[in-house]
């Protein structure tokens, strides 16, 4: 029997309390969804989602590694990260401004007609592909917690690859629940007011986050 067969319930139980932490990418997914529909919080899954993935198989395969071995690059990363979860958290704080005018200023439609550049499911891909990417705390599973369930002998690659596909399955079925229930509750969110103070305090959660990925790099 497959090595990752013996470990799949532990692994499991592991990736599903790793999905449903809260974290830059929930807040994302969240503040997209509210502000700019399903289609652009499932795009912002997706991007996070290849990300994810790649971090997992970089940490499997020992790559994520070098994040701890180099202070320089860890420390650069962060800084990296952090400047990209300030920027997206100052963006949707900016983006909140011009919401009125947007909808044409009622608070409780949906927008309708073309989405402005910054606001397009493409937007919202890129923006989470890049904070994923920025994100050396996304290496933490591939680090930390895989290699926990990689066999002592033999091949490795073919269980990374596999508990990988496994993992990349339940943290994208947990975050298109969350983009659904946010979608779900959209009439309510939607409402101005309501929709301004809760993309404002997603948009602040991001800039908190961000400085303290900046903090850790100290």
């Amino acid at each position: 029997m497959p090595h990752w067969v013996h470990v799949l319930p532990q692994f499991l139980l592991a990736s599903l309390i790793l999905a449903a932490l809260p974290g830059p990418a929930t807040a994302l997914f969240l503040q997209r969804s509210v502000r700019d529909g399903r289609k652009a919080g499932l795009a912002a899954v997706a991007g996070n989602e290849i990300g994810v993935f790649g971090w997992t198989l970089a940490g499997g395969a020992g790559l994520s590694m070098l994040l701890v071995a180099n202070q320089l690059l860890n420390t650069a990363l962060h800084i990296v990260g952090a400047l990209v979860l300030i920027w997206l958290g100052v963006q949707a704080w900016r983006g909140t401004r011009g919401d009125r005018e947007f909808d044409g200023g009622s608070d409780r439609r949906r927008p309708t007609g073309p989405l402005p550049a910054g606001r397009t499911p493409g937007s919202a891909f890129r923006a989470s592909l890049l904070s994923i990417a920025a994100n050396p705390k996304a290496a933490v599973f591939g680090l930390t917690i895989l290699p926990q369930f990689l066999p002592a002998t033999g091949p490795v690659l073919p269980t990374v690859v596999i508990l990988a596909v496994i993992q990349l399955v339940i943290d994208t079925s947990w975050c298109v629940m969350v983009v659904l229930a946010a979608d779900r509750a959209g009439e309510w969110l939607r409402r101005g007011g309501i929709r301004r103070r809760v993309e404002r305090a997603l948009g602040a959660i991001l800039v908190a986050l961000g400085l303290g990925l900046a903090a850790d790099a100290r």
